[in-house]
């Protein structure tokens, strides 16, 4: 009996020592934290504040480090430099993402853009969604609805500034970002329904923390119990159950013959109408369209609203910032009652405070994920097959290497530069770069720039009574996109 139980524990044990054998004889493999045996460093991360903490890291081993996330081998990356060689010259090389069990769950087993692997698959349904979503043409045609919310959003904070009341604009530009892309995509708001509106974002809210929770049988898979004892399982079984039951609702009231039709053709609509056609490399099924509206619901509604918020905070704790660019915008918008996308190309000043905030306090402060397809070189070091990348593009945005005054919200920076955040400039991916790039990022820019542009225009902001700027924080809650963590409030005025 003695030696049955020996040879099991060697047998388990065996691939463990096996494997950090391996990791230690690797030539010239990137230095990094210390770990224990089998954890690694998983024990020492951060899911709320992990940017940062990996950005600290590599001021200690440079801009190109190792870290151990228990089995499995990880780099990150914190210099525009080596991430030009990761997303440019070796973007083929690190286009897929890791295999993660809650993205898989609630990606439909990556059966959309954001988690699915790099091949014919991902081609195909990346082109579907670019050439049929994210088009020019189709990110203008949905303009009408952004302009009809928008003068919504006006007309309520008009109300709040004639009772001189505060406004919560963390909970409005959340509430109007949701209720944008929720009828672009689904054709329908949640926001005049109590209820239906706290249902949702509760469901919104419990799938971005799932996200960007850290699942030990990711790493370590004999430890996978661990997620079950800390309910990790059952919050993912329900999340992806209402998420599902709420999919199901749109497809099948859009599938009804005896739906009143209207004139607007919103992307569930598109997504069915392609999945009659049949004309693809794949049939696109149920689970496809819900993947697709997943990305839109996680990709769209979140950044833009936190990042509408940041530029607000931003300029209120910048008073002289928000004269220049109200003075631009009012000389440009002369009388007009309401600035349209097509006003906006025209304010150089009021480009660059996007740039700036987008540099600051860009929505997603670390890149999703990718993986290394084969072994390769990168800055010089060794990288296996199947390492995890990590792209800090935080650290890489407030580089002093790269920025003067870094940490300063400063936004004649971008007037005499021709840095753009469209994947071509490494200094500035708010929205990522090479093949993995955001496809959704226009869409994305025209919401934030119509948002915050008629804001700016239509009212003078002040802090409430007895607050001074210095009194407003940047802390940030947990999540794969970066929100406030404490209301921002305001009290809008009517300019005389």
């Amino acid at each position: 009996m003695l030696s049955l139980i020996l040879l099991v524990l060697c047998l388990i044990i065996l691939p463990f020592l096996m494997f950090f054998h391996k990791h230690r004889t690797i030539k010239h493999y990137p230095i990094g934290p210390k770990g224990l045996p089998i954890i690694g460093n998983l024990h020492q991360l951060d899911i709320s504040n992990l940017y940062l903490q990996l950005s600290q890291l590599s001021k200690i081993y440079g801009p190109l480090f190792s870290i151990q996330l228990g089995l499995r081998q990880a780099i990150v990356v914190s210099s525009a430099e080596i991430a030009k060689e990761v997303l440019k010259t070796n973007d083929h090389l690190f286009s897929n993402r890791p295999i993660l069990y809650g993205q898989q769950k609630l990606s439909y087993n990556g059966s959309e853009m954001i988690f699915s692997q790099y091949n014919e698959f991902w081609r195909e349904i990346r082109k579907i969604c670019v050439v049929h979503i994210f088009s020019t043409k189709r990110v203008a045609y949905f303009s009408s609805i952004r302009n009809f919310e928008v003068k919504k959003m006006i007309k309520k904070i008009s109300g709040h500034a004639s009772s001189s009341s505060v406004t919560n604009m963390s909970e409005v530009l959340i509430s109007l970002s949701s209720t944008i892309i929720c009828r672009i995509a689904f054709g329908r708001s949640y926001e005049d329904d109590g209820n239906e509106r706290s249902r949702f974002h509760g469901m919104l809210h419990e799938l971005q923390a799932l996200f960007a929770e850290i699942f030990v049988s990711d790493y370590i898979p004999f430890m996978g119990w661990i997620d079950k004892l800390r309910g990790l399982h059952g919050r993912l079984d329900r999340n992806f159950k209402e998420f599902d039951e709420f999919y199901q609702e749109i497809i099948d009231e859009y599938l009804d013959p005896n739906r009143q039709q209207t004139n607007e053709e919103i992307i569930v609509d598109v997504l069915l109408q392609l999945k009659k056609k049949r004309s693809f490399a794949f049939d696109i099924t149920f689970d496809h369209i819900k993947g697709v509206l997943m990305d839109m619901i996680v990709a769209a509604t979140d950044t833009t609203s936190a990042t509408s918020v940041w530029a607000m905070t931003a300029l209120i704790k910048n008073p002289r910032v928000m004269i220049k660019v109200q003075e631009e915008i009012r000389n440009y918008g002369g009388k007009k009652e309401f600035l349209y996308e097509e006003d906006i190309q025209n304010l150089p000043y009021f480009k660059a405070v996007i740039k700036e905030t987008l540099r600051l306090h860009l929505p997603t402060p670390l890149l999703v994920q990718r993986e290394s397809r084969e072994k390769c070189s990168i800055d010089g070091y060794n990288i296996p097959a199947k390492t995890i990348l990590y792209v800090n593009a935080w650290a890489i945005q407030r580089d002093p290497n790269i920025w003067k005054y870094p940490e300063e919200f400063y936004p004649e920076r971008f007037l005499e530069s021709s840095i753009n955040f469209t994947g071509q400039d490494f200094e500035l991916i708010p929205f990522g770069a090479g093949r993995r790039i955001c496809p959704g990022m226009a869409m994305g820019v025209a919401s934030l720039e119509l948002i915050l542009a008629n804001l700016l225009y239509s009212f003078d902001w002040e802090l409430p009574h007895g607050l001074v700027k210095e009194d407003i924080d940047t802390e940030m809650l947990p999540g794969i996109t970066q929100h406030k963590k404490n209301p921002l409030c305001l009290v809008a005025k009517i300019p005389k």
